[in-house]
Formats: structure tokens, sequence, C-alpha cells
């Protein structure tokens, strides 16, 4: 049983009784609520409310007798420090719950109106967005953002790069905007997560923010693949080589897009690198192709090379 009293106004003062049972049958709080009320001609009436129900009307009782000191209501049993009484012992009162910050995006030298499209895709996440201008740019070493929207142009790797340095932006996401996949390998190695394609299109734009926003929002336990481009090297059993682009990974396999989609079924050997990892070479087959010459490889379960890359996953998304 525990029990308090709150002060509502000059001439009202409540007492909350709690009694709570906590066995394996039967786990159930039961709540008292009595609210005594000063009256004209310092009548008192008192209404006892259990679990919400009025279970004892307004009634009144015997006048308040006067006392020694001036009669007002005051708090019992407070603790000096302002500790709720409990009927065992002092507990403290609980903290009010803080809220978790946002998850904060830089736009880096966007132009309009592609600034304010992804920003109100990141928008309807709850993700913040900051304008950094070129003259900023130092804000993407000295604050912390989750993510990074920047032109894949001539100036990308050093921006990138800056944005790398900063120990809390080291695993910052990185989206490019513009140019084509080949532009974005130039950067593979800095490890550019998702491109938003120009000309944008705002239901594009946003699917893309839905699919990774769980990796800038830090939901990694929900989160299986992790959105990253780089080149990947593949060897065919008939001997036949490809270069292609990562469009996800993740410790069992990853999605890719090519020039030639090798067919379902096809065994290969992958060869790549990411931003802390060298280069791992590990076998696979093909799950999946489709229209627009994009597919999926498994890892051979057998293979124990492949678990440097699930290394890497678990230190990228704990970082």
């Amino acid at each position: 049983m525990a029990t308090s009293y709150l002060m509502c106004g000059a001439d009202t003062l409540v007492r909350v009784s709690v009694a709570w049972r906590n066995t394996h049958a039967d786990k159930s709080v039961r709540a008292t609520l009595y609210c005594v009320t000063k009256g004209q001609g310092g009548n008192r009436r008192k209404s006892t409310f259990r679990n919400g129900t009025l279970v004892q009307g307004l009634s009144p009782s015997k006048p308040v007798q006067p006392a020694e000191s001036p009669p007002e209501w005051t708090f019992k049993g407070v603790h000096t420090l302002g500790l709720m009484p409990t009927a065992a012992s002092t507990a403290f009162a609980p903290l009010p719950a803080h809220r978790k910050s946002a998850a904060r995006v830089a736009l880096f030298d966007l132009p309009e109106p592609s600034s304010t499209l992804i920003s109100d895709c990141f928008r309807q996440f709850g993700i913040e967005t900051v304008p950094v201008s070129p003259e900023d740019a130092e804000r993407l070493r000295r604050e912390k953002f989750e993510a990074c929207v920047l032109p894949l142009g001539p100036s990308a790797g050093n921006v990138i790069a800056l944005a790398r340095s900063s120990a809390s932006n080291s695993r910052i996401v990185i989206y490019g905007l513009g140019g084509s996949a080949q532009d974005s390998l130039q950067y593979s190695k800095l490890c550019i997560n998702a491109v938003f394609q120009e000309p944008l299109d705002r239901s594009a734009a946003l699917k893309l923010v839905r699919a990774t926003r769980m990796l800038v929002q830090h939901e990694f336990r929900r989160y299986v693949r992790v959105p990253v481009m780089t080149e990947v090297s593949i060897v065919v059993t008939d001997g036949m080589r490809l270069t292609a682009t990562t469009l996800e990974i993740s410790s069992g396999g990853m999605s890719l897009k090519a020039n030639y989609a090798p067919e379902p079924g096809t065994l290969v050997e992958l060869s790549f690198a990411l931003l802390t990892l060298p280069r791992v070479w590990v076998r696979g087959y093909v799950t999946w192709k489709k229209a627009n010459k994009s597919f999926g490889i498994r890892f051979d379960a057998s293979d124990e090379r492949r678990h440097r890359l699930k290394e890497w996953i678990v230190t990228y998304l704990e970082t």
C-alpha cells in the first residue's frame, strides 16, 4: 500500500492510496482516491473513488476544529527532499520523461526546389533538416549530423571526407543528389548510401527516404539491410567477369545493379571493399533478377570469409 497527499488549490486536499498485487496469478492495481473539500462554515465534504468509480458520495461531516496554527491545508508526510512516502520506505518521485532528440540531416549546397522537396520527405518521418552552405562546410566537422545530402559533383569527395573526419560523424549516412551510378562509384570508398536521382520525383524521393530512414534514426535493431553503394567485381563460373554496383548489403547477401544480370542459380565469386573493410572475397549464387538489370546474391553459408562482412556491418551500425 502506498499513500500520497496532493494539494489541489487552497481548499482541496487529495489523498491517493494505491494497493497492488504482484503474483503470477494476479497482477492488479487497486487505487482509492479520497478528495476532501472545505465548504462554507468550515465544513468538509469527502468523496471516495476506487479505480475511477464513485463509491461514496459527498457527505457533510463535523466542522473542523480550529488549530493553533493558521487553518490552512498542508502536505502530510512530505520528505524534506521532496520524496513521496510509502508504506515501507521512502521512494523517489518519478522523473519526467525526456523526448529523444530528432535526427538531423545536413542539406549541403542543395539547389531549390530540390532542397524543399527533400526536406518535406524527411519531415514526414520526424527528421530535421539543416541547410549548410559551402561557406559553413566546417559545421559538418563541428556538429553532429546523422546524415548528409549533397550534389555529386567535383567537390563531393572533399565534403564527404570533411564530414567523415569528425569522430561524431564518422558513420554519417551519405545521400548523393543527381549524377549517374558511375559518378557514385568515384566515391565508393567513402560509402555513399543512396542517391536521389534527378530530375527529382516526389514519390521516388519519399520512397528512398522511407527505405533508409531507420538507418538515419538509429533504429538498427529493426534494420536488416544497409543501403550502401560500392563497386563489386564478379566472376561467374564460366569465366565471365562483370562489374556491378551494390544497392543494399546484409550479412547474408546483397542486391546489385549492372549492365548484365546473371540468371538465378548462377554461382559467382564476389570481390569488394567498404569504408573500413579491406577487400574481401566471398562465394555466392544469384537468387533473383529484375528487368531493370538489378539482381540479388545470397552468400554461400559454408564460406567463412563472409563473417568479416558481418562483423563490419555490426560495427558500422553500432558505432
